[in-house]
């Protein structure tokens, strides 16, 4: 099992004094999420071989490893020029990924949430062209469902996986997300079983607490989605009931600390992640060695 953490917070870090400050952290594992000077969100990726190959080293010299690359591209559309535009962007995505020698990548479904038929078609004409490539290239994929994509919730999700029907594809559960997913994390979690390879970890209030009150949006009954991604104990997600449903699949893959919007604190919000996840793996995976 291994320990990553999405340097979101670090942003403003220059990519290739990333590792070293990933390391002083306590970290030896990286997610590496949507930078603007590397693979931006919805847009294509910016860095060149040149910088690939010489953060490569930087890692190799912090003693630091990728986990996964985790791009998010429009490939459900709202639109064809938008999807394919995205195919375009996931191509040259790979070949980061694979000149990075890391075999993972994570993503979400996208497409609009109120237009689910038309993004799921659009999500299948993705895959049938970039499906090979993850496969020609040995390289994994970890999708996970996410607030305002067309699909939200859990366990269609992990259906919707299933269905992909490859050994290259799994699933990715992000803990923050529960209460945007079915508010049922054992459910979820047990029904992907060995499908789920991937744990985002970080804290979330209940929206939907106290009659929903809890956030107040004005027009009321707008779709708007609110969530946060807080440090462990910040919020209402139950992190023991989540790690021993994980235990009772056996799961031995990737935990992601991906705590944003405490810029300020970065760091030290990383350093604490680290030890409570340790502790969380210690107490329900009594042989796990968490890295």
């Amino acid at each position: 099992m291994r320990i990553a953490l999405d340097p979101q917070m670090l942003r403003t870090t220059p990519l290739l004094e990333l590792p070293d400050v990933v390391a002083a952290m306590g970290y030896e594992w990286i997610e590496l999420s949507p930078r603007e000077d590397f693979i931006p969100f919805f847009k294509h990726p910016r860095v060149d071989t040149a910088t690939v190959r010489a953060f490569k080293s930087r890692l190799a010299d912090a003693g630091v490893g990728v986990t996964s690359l985790l791009p998010v591209m429009r490939w459900s559309g709202p639109g064809e020029v938008e999807r394919q535009a995205a195919v375009r962007y996931w191509r040259r995505a790979i070949e980061i990924c694979a000149e990075l020698g890391v075999d993972t990548m994570n993503s979400e479904f996208n497409g609009r949430p109120e237009a689910p038929e038309l993004a799921e078609a659009m999500f299948w004409r993705s895959m049938d062209e970039l499906l090979p490539v993850f496969e020609r290239e040995g390289i994994r994929l970890a999708l996970e469902p996410h607030p305002d994509d067309f699909i939200e919730l859990g366990s269609p999700a992990v259906d919707m996986v299933r269905g992909i029907d490859s050994p290259n594809v799994s699933f990715l559960y992000c803990l923050p997300h529960t209460f945007h997913q079915g508010d049922d994390a054992p459910g979820i979690i047990a029904h992907a079983g060995d499908l789920l390879t991937h744990v985002h970890v970080a804290d979330s209030m209940d929206h939907t607490a106290s009659d929903g009150l809890r956030y107040i949006t004005n027009p009321p009954g707008n779709p708007v989605r609110v969530h946060q991604h807080a440090e462990i104990g910040r919020g209402d997600v139950d992190f023991d009931e989540a790690f021993t449903a994980l235990a009772g699949i056996g799961f031995d893959g990737v935990l992601t600390t991906c705590v944003f919007g405490w810029d300020d604190e970065a760091r030290e919000s990383g350093t604490r992640m680290l030890a409570a996840i340790r502790e969380l793996v210690t107490k329900h995976f009594p042989h796990g060695t968490p890295t």
